[in-house]
């Protein structure tokens, strides 16, 4: 505390990003990245632009990334929005998009930045309990009578439980909703479930806000991007020059178009990592975990006779780190990043071997 915070500052309860230690040997199965470097397209696109041009600013608009993402998409330049990471992107549009008279609504148990967000920015908000299975309930998004949201977010997959909603789930809370904005957050989209991105022509009030952090292997060049209607772009544009009109550098900017323009690479990679989700899944079983259904490069286990806070202990003593959140209703799961073939061979071996 300091008498020199603002009474913004005092009230903030920051958001705590995934551990980054330094332990030697380390199988790091907690933030979710992708256990396959990036295309080597990208990095030497990035060794290509190490140069006398970073003397130079960067493309304010960065129109080539976005001429990038629309042709994947088949959509318009106009119609996507880039950031330094999907979490600017979502913080411009909790500013630009979601700050409202009526309360903002997202589940009880989903992304933790958003109550931050709402914290930051002074978003009133109401949380949405997930189902007995930790699911998405569509019917708890559509307005009843006059109880109106102001704007509705969620993660499809959701974070951190890995269930996924259908497009026709996600079409029918758009098309209930529309007096506000929906913003579908697909950080984890392209290991098996389905994009709203063929939602965004028809639906103005539809946000769909991507990363490359995770299925691109470039959480380290922090590039993330939204697509929608040019009006609610136009609202992130002006939210973005009202803050930093340079968020993305000359490197990220070559790397991310490098990184979408390998399709082969991205395929590839992506379905190894699902393929050993499933391995996992099926492992974890044998050792007696219960494990949600995924649809994300994570998986969400809980075990029936011994206590989540414990084994992540006990793993962290064999220099294999995953993610437990202390929070009502998940304190007795654990979230796994799915790693290599080998790293998850690893942690088995571990849980066999604390599991007795």
């Amino acid at each position: 505390m300091s008498q020199y915070w603002s009474a913004v500052v005092h009230g903030l309860t920051p958001y705590v990003p995934g551990e980054q230690p330094k332990i030697a040997n380390l199988i790091k199965l907690n933030t979710n990245e992708h256990p396959y470097g990036p295309s080597p397209r990208a990095i030497e696109a990035i060794r290509a632009e190490a140069s006398d041009a970073l003397r130079l600013y960067p493309d304010p608009t960065s129109e080539r990334l976005k001429v990038a993402i629309a042709a994947r998409h088949d959509i318009t330049p106009k119609q996507v929005f880039v950031g330094n990471g999907s979490d600017e992107v979502l913080a411009h549009a909790f500013m630009a998009l979601l700050k409202h008279d009526r309360p903002l609504r997202f589940p009880d148990i989903s992304y933790s930045f958003y109550p931050v967000y709402c914290g930051l920015y002074g978003i009133n908000f109401e949380t949405v309990p997930l189902d007995e299975n930790l699911a998405i309930r569509t019917e708890d998004y559509l307005p009843n009578g006059g109880d109106a949201a102001g704007g509705i977010i969620f993660p499809n997959p959701n974070a951190p439980t890995g269930r996924a909603l259908s497009l026709d789930e996600i079409e029918h809370i758009v098309t209930s909703n529309p007096q506000c904005v929906v913003v579908i957050d697909e950080a984890y989209v392209d290991f098996g479930g389905e994009t709203a991105i063929p939602l965004v022509d028809r639906y103005p009030n539809l946000l769909v806000v991507q990363t490359l952090s995770k299925s691109r292997s470039l959480a380290g060049l922090r590039v993330g991007f939204a697509m929608g209607h040019p009006a609610l772009i136009e609202a992130l544009d002006r939210v973005k020059d009202s803050f930093n009109s340079y968020p993305l550098d000359r490197l990220a900017i070559v790397g991310a178009v490098a990184a979408i323009e390998d399709e082969e690479y991205f395929d590839r990679t992506r379905r190894a990592v699902m393929a050993t989700r499933e391995q996992l899944v099926a492992d974890l079983a044998s050792v007696g975990f219960e494990v949600l259904p995924s649809t994300a490069n994570f998986v969400f286990a809980t075990h029936p006779t011994r206590d989540a806070g414990e084994l992540a202990a006990e793993l962290r003593k064999r220099a294999i780190i995953v993610r437990h959140f202390r929070q009502p209703r998940i304190e007795q799961f654990l979230r796994i990043t799915v790693g290599t073939d080998e790293q998850c061979g690893a942690l088995i071996t571990a849980l066999r071997e604390i599991l007795g």
